[in-house]
């Protein structure tokens, strides 16, 4: 807790700089939130995505985003709704995916359509309010949520520190310019749900110790760090694996997922250690013992306690 303050300076130097990223480079939103077509093409032989881009780049498909799907057999081509539209004269889906396939059949190679679907505006307009919507929703209940189980200055501390979580994990989306698509949507939730958890473990115990101990709100909160920070590390260490698996073994469908959850997994704690529980010990949102024991009983309870 001696390094609370030089945490809380760094912290806000770490939001003002995300924001700011995020503000001037903003996100690249996948088909998901833009709408395009979207064409999974089935080959004889796999054929490495570079090569894919090439060719349907010659074929005058300007910035064709490629993912390979089982062992490079197949392949996922997702084109922009300029490009769907633009490149054909505004030609259906069908006939995009049907040159798509010529494309890619080039010399001896041979592609099949396995499935060509459109996404237009105005459902990835939709998609792209409901991400925001659930985004405000979960925020809501864990105001609510804490601020029933401990109490206001709980529910403000821990709010900050979680939204600093996403806020990071947002800032690697925007600053490697990965596909931000829906399952990078619910990375970003399960980053706030990890965050959140985390801090709820650590505020449990500073309660218990402001309700069994008599000693100022700093030394109340270092020492409920101290002895919750073993359990902290190990759940960070053993769910980072879990996502680390995930990542290497799920394929790139999922990549945005478990990138979210990886960074999270070390973001989390480090929010919950240097930004939630100092802020406990801060101005308005110091708390006391006074907040914490119940009113009917607390100044002969506390009495008794040493």
């Amino acid at each position: 807790m001696r390094w609370r303050w030089a945490a809380l300076c760094a912290a806000l130097v770490v939001i003002l700089g995300c924001l700011a990223l995020i503000g001037v480079r903003g996100f690249n939103y996948a088909l998901d939130f833009t709408g395009g077509t979207v064409v999974e093409v089935t080959m004889a032989q796999p054929l490495p995505v570079d090569d894919v881009r090439d060719r349907l780049e010659k074929a005058n498909f300007a910035s064709p985003q490629v993912q390979s799907l089982g062992g490079g057999a197949s392949v996922l081509v997702r084109l922009q709704p300029e490009t769907s539209h633009a490149i054909l004269n505004g030609a259906h889906n069908t006939q995009i995916a049907e040159s798509i396939r010529v494309a890619l059949s080039e010399g001896d190679a041979h592609a099949t359509i396995a499935s060509a679907d459109f996404v237009g505006p105005v459902v990835g307009a939709t998609l792209a309010r409901d991400a925001l919507n659930a985004c405000i929703f979960v925020l809501i209940g864990f105001l609510i949520y804490v601020s029933v189980r401990f109490e206001w200055k709980f529910a403000v501390a821990a709010t900050i520190s979680t939204l600093t979580t996403v806020l990071i994990v947002a800032a690697y989306f925007s600053a490697t310019w990965t596909e931000f698509d829906l399952t990078s949507l619910a990375g970003l939730l399960a980053a706030m749900a990890f965050a959140i958890n985390d801090t709820i473990v650590v505020f449990d115990r500073v309660r218990e110790n402001f309700r069994t101990t008599r000693h100022d709100p700093v030394e109340v909160v270092n020492r409920s760090i101290n002895q919750t920070l073993g359990r902290t590390l190990i759940t960070s260490v053993v769910y980072l694996l879990s996502c680390l698996a995930l990542y290497l073994y799920a394929g790139g469908s999922l990549e945005g997922l478990a990138m979210g959850n990886m960074i999270s997994a070390v973001v989390a704690g480090l929010s919950t250690t240097f930004l939630a529980c100092p802020l406990l010990t801060m101005g308005v949102l110091t708390v006391r013992r006074q907040d914490l024991a119940t009113k009917t009983s607390a100044a002969a309870d506390l009495n008794k306690r040493p």
